[in-house]
């Protein structure tokens, strides 16, 4: 895969999320490509499989609602270590 001006920050996450990144998009039912769902996963940095296993059972659009709806694991600890931080200053400006 040509990522061409993309290919230094997906092989950094590539390194960061020890996996290769899968292919961007799939073939669509009229035969034109459309965003791959494992791509998806893959750029939020969720394990293989999260959303698109195939036990799941979960169409390419249920798939991509999901992801689209979901919230990066990175972007919510982040959130929680700015909550936790105004957290304990309240609670030490209340001591």
């Amino acid at each position: 895969m040509d990522w061409s001006e993309y290919a230094a920050a997906v092989h950094r996450w590539e390194l960061i999320t020890e996996r290769s990144a899968p292919h961007p998009t799939q073939a669509g039912r009229h035969g034109r490509p459309v965003l791959a769902p494992p791509f998806v996963e893959w750029l939020m940095g969720l394990p293989a499989g999260w959303v698109t296993a195939e036990q799941l059972n979960l169409p390419r659009t249920a798939q991509l609602r999901a992801l689209g709806n979901g919230v990066m694991p990175q972007q919510a600890a982040h959130a929680l270590r700015l909550l936790l931080d105004d957290l304990a200053k309240l609670q030490r400006a209340h001591a």
